[in-house]
């Protein structure tokens, strides 16, 4: 299939006004965001908001996953200061809900899971008291890792699984949905609501979806979140189907007619999309 956009998907992406502001705001205080790196379609609507996902960890992930922008190859050394500057700028925004994800760190001994609590420490401990999601990589299923992210109690722990297993060996190379299964699993059990994402379009199929959703709903999944393949470059893997907007609708329901209590489906639907709303919602179950 061509690279060409249906026009269901063709959003304009432009910064200004307070959009601009957040921008120019997160670029002097020297942080990344996965809404830049990834190239999300909603940068702007988000941005507009006072809403940003945080990146830390750097911006060049170890991993190599086919569906993906942010950059591959061997990391630098992680900067210290990030958790600290990612509380300033919490603070500078004025959030009252903060996401935070990062690339992921395989070189690491946690995988960075220190630097997912010390950022969690860092944005408590200023006084804006706002909600913190963390979207975290697997950590290659360490224990010890996970405790250390669960300690510093966010108010949410997001896990992907982006796809169904059937293709994790072409689009999440050194990932695994089992793996991830048990990262929830291991929120869940933690006492946190949990949340994860897939995005369509790569070659799944609907039952494959149906058996997904069950095997996360299982899992004790609260929040769903599923979104369209867009291809990033022509580094990344083509889009193997554009998918209308009445089966996103269509899917959702099989999802919540699973057990999953916030379904959040659209073509331009993405993990940290309406973040705020979906944990507000989830919450009130």
């Amino acid at each position: 299939m061509g690279d060409r956009l249906p026009l269901w998907l063709r959003k304009k992406n432009f910064l200004s006004g307070s959009s601009l502001q957040t921008s120019r705001l997160l670029s002097e205080i020297g942080l990344n965001t996965v809404c830049h790196e990834a190239r999300c379609p909603n940068r702007q609507e988000c941005y507009s908001n006072k809403t940003a996902t945080f990146m830390i960890l750097g911006k060049i992930c170890t991993r190599a996953c086919a569906f993906c922008g942010v950059q591959k190859g061997h990391p630098e050394q992680p900067d210290h200061s990030e958790p600290f500057r990612v509380a300033t700028a919490a603070e500078k925004l004025g959030l009252k809900y903060v996401v935070v994800t990062s690339v992921t760190r395989d070189d690491l001994s946690d995988g960075g899971a220190e630097f997912f609590a010390q950022t969690a420490y860092r944005i408590k401990s200023s006084s804006i008291g706002c909600k913190i999601e963390f979207l975290i990589p697997d950590f290659k299923g360490d224990e010890k890792s996970l405790e250390k992210v669960f300690l510093s109690q966010p108010n949410i722990i997001n896990h992907n699984v982006e796809t169904v297993p059937s293709l994790y060996s072409g689009v999440r190379p050194g990932a695994d949905f089992k793996r991830s299964l048990a990262v929830l699993s291991s929120a869940k059990k933690a006492g946190f609501l949990i949340k994860t994402g897939i995005i369509l379009g790569m070659g799944e199929t609907f039952s494959e979806l149906r058996e997904s959703f069950e095997k996360l709903a299982s899992a004790g999944v609260d929040i769903l979140t599923i979104g369209q393949y867009m291809r990033p470059s022509a580094d990344n893997i083509q889009v193997n189907r554009y998918l209308l907007p009445e089966e996103f609708e269509e899917i959702r329901e099989i999802a919540v007619n699973l057990g999953i209590k916030t379904v959040v489906s659209g073509p331009l639907v993405r993990s940290s999309y309406k973040a705020r709303e979906c944990f507000e919602k989830s919450s009130s179950f």
